[in-house]
């Protein structure tokens, strides 16, 4: 059975950094595209970054460029963002994602996305 799990969310200081996680299991991550989307209360839920399956390359909402990167390592099947100079906006519920088919390039429309992991909640707040 597929699966994604995310990890490393919480209370974080404004101007901290947080590194977030999406582990898989059931699948190889390799043969997936992997984006990051976040839902802020009241809010839709809305594309922050995401990494392309073969030629990795990756998209960033304009909201977090220059302070959020997202990285794969394949030997431990797992996906990270890194967040850095967050801020009380950044505050949300984090999802990651999962495709086969965005292969050599990644979006962040949300309906493109076909796998979905449960959340971790990060709090920017000082």
């Amino acid at each position: 059975q597929l699966q994604l799990v995310e990890s490393g969310g919480g209370l974080v200081q404004p101007g901290g950094s947080l590194r977030l996680s999406c582990t898989a299991s059931g699948f190889t991550l390799d043969d997936y595209a992997i984006g990051w989307f976040r839902q802020a209360p009241g809010e839709e839920r809305k594309g922050v970054s995401c990494i392309s399956r073969t030629e990795r390359k990756t998209v960033y909402a304009d909201s977090v460029e220059g302070r959020f990167t997202i990285s794969r390592d394949n030997a431990k099947n797992t996906v990270y963002p890194q967040m850095n100079r967050l801020e009380p906006e950044d505050t949300a519920v984090y999802y990651c994602a999962a495709d086969p088919d965005l292969v050599r390039v990644c979006t962040l429309f949300r309906p493109a996305w076909d796998y979905w992991g449960q959340g971790t909640r990060v709090t920017v707040s000082s």
